[in-house]
């Protein structure tokens, strides 16, 4: 793979994977008590579409710092890694959600009744996407692979993860800041890493052209 389909690649699964997850997160909100089954298989559904592209992403990325800079390619091989890590807790809680939803005879809250995604959603997928991001930074910075803000807004991102790691001790209430299960725990910072990831995708598509040879089909008229 060279590095100029790299970035596109990379770029197109970031951006298609950021819309997917800005879209789902909203429809968490919609209900005040127990939603519909509807509400919440749709949701899920769609998040489980954002995984699938966020793991084409992570693994395109890979190839790209490996394009970009043979001597980092253990950095994408961590940033891989962690990345498929974080992707399967991700469906893994999708999964048990969407288990208890269908198998319940009236309209539950997931996100308050299945108890095992508690962790799953919380701190092990906050320590997890902390380590992705610290990688992605790292190599960012190292590679000079992209703009300077994206290696160093992964670093500010990965350190916001890191300080709701421990919040498994506070309860688990949907409703509080910072729970188990707390909408800034699990909402606030997948929306912010959504919004990252989006932006992100956007500066790797454009960088594809920036660093096309002179012979590649993008420089063409």
């Amino acid at each position: 793979m060279n590095e100029t389909f790299a970035r596109r690649l990379t770029g197109l699964a970031a951006i298609a994977a950021a819309t997917a997850f800005i879209v789902e997160v909203p429809l968490y909100f919609i209900y005040s008590g127990p939603p519909p089954d509807s509400n919440v298989l749709a949701r899920l559904l769609i998040g489980i579409l954002a995984l699938a592209f966020q793991i084409v992403f992570v693994t395109a990325l890979r190839e790209l710092v490996k394009a970009a800079n043979p001597a980092y390619e253990w950095v994408g091989t961590m940033a891989l890694a962690t990345g498929l890590v974080y992707s399967t807790i991700t469906l893994v809680s999708s999964g048990l959600e969407a288990g208890a939803v269908i198998a319940a005879d009236h309209p539950i809250d997931p996100t308050i009744t299945v108890s095992g995604t508690y962790i799953l959603y919380g701190t092990i997928s906050r320590l997890m996407l902390a380590l992705f991001l610290t990688t992605v930074g790292y190599g960012i910075s190292r590679t000079n692979l992209l703009p300077r803000w994206t290696g160093r807004s992964a670093f500010v991102l990965a350190g916001a993860n890191l300080v709701f790691v421990p919040s498994l001790f506070f309860g688990n209430t949907p409703a509080h800041f910072y729970a188990a299960n707390g909408w800034g725990t699990t909402a606030l910072m997948g929306a912010i890493f959504s919004y990252w990831m989006l932006a992100l995708g956007i500066s790797t598509y454009r960088s594809a052209t920036r660093h096309a040879p002179a012979d590649s089909p993008a420089l063409q008229h």
